[in-house]
């Protein structure tokens, strides 16, 4: 079993529904950490829910370069990332490996926005992952672990179990996990759906983060990726007994700890 799991909301702040879903969730317990977008139309009521006592410490920033409006300016001129309209319409392929200097300036101009949005609003981010995983695009994770590291947080890792990983992929994103670990430090060891939890052994140690996108079934929770009606507190009660569900901000407490004890 591992030692300790990370059960992540994204979309908090996507809209009223989600942030009641997710706020429930940490209620209930399901879920111990969640991630803010912080250019959708909820994000300032998920801001005010984040500072009850149950979130506090535990929210990070769902970074976004694909929906919605920027906050930023550069990156509103480039067609990579949106359209004329001033909307994100991401066009890099996934597997990217080459930004251009204006490209990339705009990224981090936009990162910055987005998580100095939160600060503004009451909420310093526990850890960095991105919408629809666009941090796994290798220069855009580049620059968002760069930036993980200046803010002193973890970055999520590509997900990296589950039996529909391919040997190129495996391959493809534990270059990619290496290169984030090494710009940014400790984060979770193991990233995985709660799917990929249900169909296959969980790992024997370490730290895993399942990413959830949790939905409300009556007095229980679903997720967008389990089958419609299927529990996802019984998949994590049944996958991982006894294993503590702890957030972001716990993992950077137990790492400086650590780390002080070698000094």
């Amino acid at each position: 079993m591992p030692r300790q799991v990370i059960v992540n909301a994204d979309d908090f702040g996507l809209s009223p529904n989600e942030n009641a879903t997710i706020f429930a969730a940490f209620q209930a317990g399901v879920i111990s950490s969640a991630t803010a977008m912080a250019n959708m139309p909820a994000f300032e009521a998920a801001c005010a829910m984040a500072r009850h006592a149950s979130l506090q410490g535990r929210v990070g920033l769902h970074f976004n370069l694909t929906y919605g409006r920027p906050l930023s300016a550069s990156i509103l001129r480039s067609r990579t990332f949106c359209d004329g309209h001033g909307v994100f319409d991401l066009s890099l392929p996934r597997h990217s490996l080459w930004l251009s200097r204006e490209d990339r300036d705009a990224v981090r101009e936009e990162l910055q926005a987005q998580w100095q949005r939160c600060v503004e609003h009451g909420v310093r981010p526990s850890h960095i992952d991105s919408h629809q995983h666009v941090h796994n695009i290798w220069p855009i994770g580049e620059i968002v672990a760069r930036f993980a590291a200046q803010q002193g947080v973890p970055i999520r890792l590509a997900r990296n179990l589950g039996q529909n990983l391919s040997l190129p992929k495996r391959v493809f994103k534990g270059l990619l996990n290496w290169r984030l670990q090494s710009l940014a430090g400790a984060t979770a060891d193991y990233v995985c759906t709660p799917v990929d939890l249900r169909n296959a052994p969980a790992p024997s140690d370490g730290v895993l983060e399942i990413v959830a996108h949790p939905n409300q079934l009556d007095s229980d929770f679903g997720d967008a990726y389990l089958n419609p009606g299927e529990s996802l507190n019984r998949v994590l009660e049944q996958r991982l007994t006894g294993v503590p569900r702890v957030s972001y901000a716990d993992l950077n407490k137990d790492f400086l700890r650590g780390a002080a004890a070698l000094d």
